[in-house]
């Protein structure tokens, strides 16, 4: 008999796998598709861009006293030049980990100004900036 273009001619005597077989092969072949996914989908994390965004605020004048309060991981305001950031957005995402609350609540201006931070940072920091801080009689 002839056979069409690009048709195959199945021999008689040939023995067709197994279903078991086939169904194993197709379960590998999915277990593969997922565990390279998860792969991508993790690696994809480790450099995320997530950028932490500070909360608008209109911008008003504080003490150092008022600054104090505001010293922890969660609640982190800081002072850089005689000006006051609210910095509690970055914390998690701070490149240099804990080393951001060395100063919480104080001025940080010297910590800040140094070779570790990129000339980006300087850019960016003032979008977290939420007022002045004003000296009083107890500062000075």
């Amino acid at each position: 008999s002839a056979l069409a273009c690009g048709s195959v001619e199945m021999s008689p005597t040939a023995d067709p796998l197994p279903d078991a077989v086939i169904y194993a092969a197709f379960a590998s072949f999915f277990i593969l598709l997922i565990v390279a996914a998860l792969a991508l989908s993790k690696s994809n994390n480790k450099h995320s861009t997530k950028k932490a965004a500070p909360k608008p605020v209109e911008k008003k004048t504080f003490t150092s006293a008022e600054v104090a309060k505001h010293n922890t991981s969660e609640d982190l305001w800081i002072i850089l030049k005689d000006k006051v950031y609210d910095i509690s957005a970055y914390v998690e995402v701070h490149p240099g980990g804990d080393s951001i609350l060395n100063n919480a609540g104080g001025d940080s201006t010297e910590g800040f100004f140094g070779l570790q931070h990129p000339e980006r940072v300087y850019q960016m920091i003032e979008d977290y900036c939420i007022g002045d801080l004003v000296q009083t009689k107890k500062d000075t």
